[in-house]
Parts: C-alpha cells; structure tokens; sequence
C-alpha cells in the first residue's frame, strides 16, 4: 500500500529557507526514483527536484542552485531543502515517484501534500 506523508511547509519572507520532509511507505521508496513536485493556485502539478536510488539529482530551471533533495533509506524519507525563496515558489509540495505516476495516472495515490508560501 502506497502512503506518502509531507510535512515541513510554512510562511517564510522571501530569501527564508524551509525543509520540507516526506515519509514514503517502502513499496514506492526502495525501488524507485523518488521526486518533489508543487502545484502552485490556477497552475497543474509540476516535477521539481528528483533523486535516483544512486543518489544522482535533477533540478528544473527554476530552482537549481537554490533547492537541494536529498534521500535517507533508513528512515525511508525524502527531504528538500529550499533556500533563497522567492514568493513564485509558494506552492503546496508534494513527494512522489515519476514512474509510479507514469504506470498509475490517474489511480496514482498522493498524499496530503504541504503548503509553502513566500510572502512579507
């Protein structure tokens, strides 16, 4: 069963940092790449940040050299780091895994996601 808990968003004044943190139920962590995405108002559901069970990490244009993920197998948990924020970054966050999405679409499970906001 796929469970997926984000946790760690919060208002923050523009060039803050926050950590974001989720807990992945081991089915979709152990074998998977493992991604960050955000869904900001009016706007669909974009991939951010995404880590290979190597370790090798992907940023979009838009937060490279400012976010940074990371994975710890131990506790089965995927973080962000996101520094130097801007207020287009307010968005709610979700974790996920790019391939599980791509064989499940529209039956992929997500979880409750948590809410960033930039703003002074």
């Amino acid at each position: 069963q796929v469970q997926l808990v984000e946790s760690g968003g919060g208002l923050v004044q523009p060039g803050g940092s926050l950590r974001l943190s989720c807990a992945a139920s081991g089915s979709i962590f152990s074998n998977n790449v493992m991604g960050w995405y955000r869904q900001a108002p009016g706007k669909q559901r974009e991939l951010v940040a995404w880590i290979t069970n190597g370790g090798n990490t992907y940023y979009v244009d838009s937060v490279k050299g400012r976010f940074t993920i990371s994975r710890d197998r131990a506790k089965n948990t995927v973080y962000l780091q996101m520094n130097s924020l801007k207020p287009e970054d307010t968005a709610v966050y979700y974790c996920n895994a790019p391939d599980y999405i791509a064989e499940y679409r529209n039956l992929a499970v997500w979880g409750q996601g948590t809410l960033v906001t930039v703003s002074s």
